[in-house]
């Protein structure tokens, strides 16, 4: 999606509330620079709404996965990180140092239709994450 406006007419049309909690933890999301994981979405969102618990903050995100509006994945830091839902891409992490890149969906895109056409399966989520050196790590190994 990527498109405020456009995420709240989707989820009014498919029936669903705007409640105070989606639309903080949508906009918490929507601003952030980077991954956040739910204990740092809920730390910015528990101001903004009396009563709100870390509780909701995980139901809240996984509705929000469920239509697609964040992103979730796995970086490597023993939990689950989320994200606004711009663009589709994936993630190069380091297992050294830790640097990450993105990495447009569009070149895995072939990949993924052979993997559909080949195992029957509609893929429906496309956010994945790949862990292996990067070229400064590489340099620094011997041998």
């Amino acid at each position: 999606m990527g498109d405020s406006a456009a995420d709240l007419s989707y989820l009014r049309e498919q029936g669903y509330r705007l409640t105070p909690q989606r639309l903080a933890v949508l906009e918490v999301l929507k601003t952030s620079p980077g991954h956040l994981t739910p204990a740092e979405i809920y730390q910015q969102v528990a101001p903004m709404i009396p009563g709100m618990t870390e509780a909701t903050v995980y139901r809240t995100l996984n509705f929000l996965a469920g239509q697609n509006l964040v992103l979730v994945a796995h970086l490597g830091r023993g939990q689950l990180v989320y994200e606004y839902a711009e663009h589709a891409h994936h993630h190069l992490i380091c297992s050294q140092c830790g640097d990450m890149q993105e990495i447009d969906h569009d070149l895995l895109e072939d990949l993924y239709e052979q993997f559909s056409k080949e195992t029957g399966y509609q893929i429906h989520s496309v956010h994945t994450t790949f862990f292996g050196l990067c070229p400064e790590c590489l340099d620094d190994t011997p041998g």
